[in-house]
């Protein structure tokens, strides 16, 4: 590790419905932040993004973090953030691409916030400096909210939608890439989609499986969960909760998969509220800070995809 801060936020690590126990994602690097949450890791694996977030997650910033020698530089704040609300990274098949969301306005030279948008920037190669922002527009944007892209190697393009014109909370919506252009989005079938929220879609490069966040649902361990459901001939499956191991009764969300390893953002609090002794200055310190403390943060687990939900 190089030159790290501390930072409450982290990012856990899963695989599957793994018996091992999620675990702090580079805690050295990310408790530099009151918060973190929604990992995005470049194709070749040499860049990692995140977004860093204040205490009550008012500010919002793309943090870009590069390897060298097989570990991770400095974060430093990505070139294309740092001015407006953005979060939630992802990178195109060919890392030359990359999809994030913002508030940011149409008009640079105006500096009221937007609805949240889809943007993305571009860059020529694997070392070259990313574009300027550009928004998605029609039809993937709207008066309403999008958020979490996720790309399928096809070029198919999964996010989330908040269209208040319909009965319903967030829904995932999925546009079709045909001849060079996306289709108009489409809401994915009620076996994913409920009357509930379903936010923060990952989409497996083959698209054999869907990974996702609902909120209370009825299947739920508590607050936000996540989500699987699978594809096949006749359609999707309906969705399964990853279960104890993974989701815990507080947020878990932000489900990134790479390399049969799960990333996701979890608010989990295994704080000790009753202590054998009593605490001094140091352990009150220690426990304050301890990577399960209720923040954001980001973890990992061994995760086999549809590998691991065979029929």
């Amino acid at each position: 590790m190089k030159n790290y801060y501390i930072i409450p936020l982290l990012i856990y690590h899963v695989f599957g419905f793994a018996q091992e126990a999620p675990k702090p994602f580079e805690s050295e690097l990310t408790t530099l932040f009151p918060n973190v949450r929604d990992i995005a890791i470049s194709p070749n694996g040499n860049e990692m993004l995140f977004t860093a977030q204040s205490v009550m997650g008012k500010l919002s910033v793309i943090i870009s973090v590069g390897k060298e020698d097989g570990s991770w530089n400095s974060p430093e704040v990505a070139s294309f953030s740092g001015t407006h609300f953005d979060l939630e990274p992802f990178y195109a098949p060919d890392g030359l691409k990359l999809y994030f969301v913002s508030r940011r306005p149409l008009d640079q030279t105006q500096t009221e916030q937007k609805d949240f948008d889809i943007w993305y920037v571009e860059r020529e190669n694997l070392h070259s400096e990313w574009s300027i922002p550009k928004n998605m527009g029609s039809p993937i944007n709207t008066e309403y909210g999008e958020f979490y892209p996720s790309i399928s190697h096809s070029g198919n393009f999964y996010f989330t939608r908040d269209d208040t014109s319909k009965n319903r909370k967030d829904d995932i919506y999925v546009s079709i890439f045909n001849d060079g252009s996306y289709e108009s989005p489409v809401p994915l079938p009620n076996a994913i989609n409920s009357d509930s929220y379903e936010y923060n879609a990952f989409i497996a490069p083959d698209e054999s499986y869907l990974l996702f966040g609902g909120y209370n649902r009825e299947d739920g361990l508590g607050s936000g969960d996540i989500y699987i459901s699978r594809r096949s001939n006749t359609g999707w499956s309906k969705a399964e909760n990853l279960g104890p191991n993974i989701n815990s009764d507080k947020m878990d969300y932000c489900p990134f998969v790479k390399n049969d390893t799960l990333y996701f953002t979890s608010k989990r609090d295994h704080t000790l509220v009753e202590q054998e002794t009593p605490l001094n200055i140091k352990k009150l310190l220690i426990e304050f800070n301890r990577t399960d403390n209720g923040s954001s943060k980001l973890y990992s687990v061994p995760f086999y995809g549809s590998k691991t939900f065979k029929d």
